[in-house]
């Protein structure tokens, strides 16, 4: 399979009339369990980390600081923190395709941005002001995102396109996995955020080593590599949707996809402990963590696989959009604990359908081989952007426009917009 057989693809110019190197080369073996095993560790780690904070910790060490201002304070620390993953992931994405380490082109970033995330957890865990919180948190936000912006360009680097989606749902397994771990630690630590931000910090630390043992990420050779210009390389961010249109819609997609279920789980641990009353909220959430988790990752597990033999994606996308709408009217118009659980449990479904076939998609719409990581940088901005988006739409729903009911309905009409814009894709079934 050449570079011209992917959809949406180009020829890298730079390579053209010239032997392309292993590191640019478009795969076509299948990578082995023990690569896989190692990715799917990276998303485990990289995801507790997000995740268990977000969940629950951070908004603990909010209630500790000034419980009165306890939901401003978890929107400013996450809303800040997510808008440095918007410049980290691209950036970080971009670097690592001109890295000509001798460890590969990724390695180095998951590693360096292991480290830089693992020591702020820690620091992070004696903040005793929202400044510091915020400060730490960023500095998580940005360790987390280069690693994250590696690992994720490593799956075009080496998994040939009939593998992606069944490999993607593994990664997607390993995502879910990594915030269910975050919320066993949430449950665990029973209150004790300190705890838990080492605990975090250590799954992290952890998760990366066996992926950096057997990385198999190719040299990029120095004379692949472009001269370095400035200009030329903050121009390459903007990727042109009249160039690119199913780069677009892909894009576009994926960012209502995760401002849907970001909406219906940002504000999980306040609405257990403030509209449902449950008398333990961090073992709430780890609950319905658990049933999401679970019904997410066997979804993925199924849906990749299925897609990978019928060649198609976006009727899984299709589905999954209905899903994901269907939980946040569950959860609107049910705010009981029964009907948390049955949200839960439908959002798994939708979610893990979506996360099986999202890289399938997204990778058979990149531009070209040499801006791999780069582009998917920018990819990943769908998904970080509604970290930004959603605590403040859902700090505004809650404050001024209604409570839980429009939050929840809001997530419901976004995740249909999902289904609506998929189709403008016209490369990838």
């Amino acid at each position: 399979m050449s570079l011209s057989d992917i959809p949406g693809a180009v020829p890298d110019p730079g390579l053209v009339g010239s032997r392309q190197s292993a590191a640019l080369a478009e795969p076509e073996r299948k990578v082995t369990a023990r690569w896989v095993t190692g990715l799917v560790l990276v998303n485990i780690g990289i995801n507790a980390a997000f995740f268990g904070p977000i969940n629950v910790f951070i908004s603990q060490q909010a209630i500790s600081i000034d419980a009165p201002s306890k939901e401003a304070i978890f929107s400013i620390v996450t809303s800040c923190g997510a808008a440095v993953s918007l410049v980290a992931n691209p950036l970080f994405g971009a670097l690592s395709d001109r890295t000509v380490s001798g460890f590969g082109r990724r390695a180095p970033w998951v590693l360096a941005g292991a480290i830089l995330a693992t020591a702020a957890l820690l620091a992070m865990s004696g903040a005793t002001t929202v400044a510091l919180m915020l400060l730490f948190w960023c500095l998580v936000q940005l360790g987390a995102n280069a690693a994250y912006a590696a690992i994720t360009a490593a799956i075009p680097d080496r998994v040939p396109v009939p593998q992606r989606a069944t490999v993607g749902g593994m990664a997607a397994m390993g995502q879910t996995v990594g915030i269910l771990l975050g919320a066993v630690f949430g449950a665990v630590v029973s209150g004790n955020y300190m705890v838990g931000y080492w605990l975090c910090a250590a799954a992290l630390a952890l998760s990366v080593l066996p992926y950096l043992f057997h990385r198999n990420d190719p040299v990029l050779p120095l004379s692949a590599r472009p001269p370095f210009q400035l200009k030329a390389f903050a121009r390459g961010f903007w990727i042109s949707p009249a160039r690119h249109p199913d780069f677009a819609w892909a894009w576009l997609t994926r960012f209502l996809m995760n401002v849907g279920n970001q909406l219906t789980i940002v504000y999980l641990f306040f609405f257990l402990r403030d509209i449902i009353g449950h008398e333990n909220p961090a073992l709430g959430v780890l609950v319905l963590t658990g049933i999401y988790a679970v019904l997410l990752i066997t979804t993925a597990v199924l849906a990749g696989p299925w897609s990978d033999r019928v060649g198609r994606r976006k009727p899984f996308v299709i589905a999954s959009s209905v899903a994901i709408a269907m939980a946040g009217l569950i959860m609107a118009f049910f705010p009981v604990w029964p009907g948390a659980l049955v949200g839960a449990a439908v959002l798994g479904i939708g979610f893990g359908a979506y996360q099986a076939v999202d890289f399938a998609l997204l990778t058979q719409v990149l531009p070209q081989a040499a801006d791999r990581g780069k582009d998917m940088g920018v990819i990943n901005v769908a998904a970080s952007l509604p970290q930004v988006f959603a605590p403040t739409l859902a700090f505004l729903s809650i404050q001024y426009f209604g409570g839980y009911v429009t939050l929840f309905s809001a997530a419901a009409v976004i995740g249909l917009l999902g289904a609506v814009f998929v189709v403008k894709i016209k490369g990838v079934a």
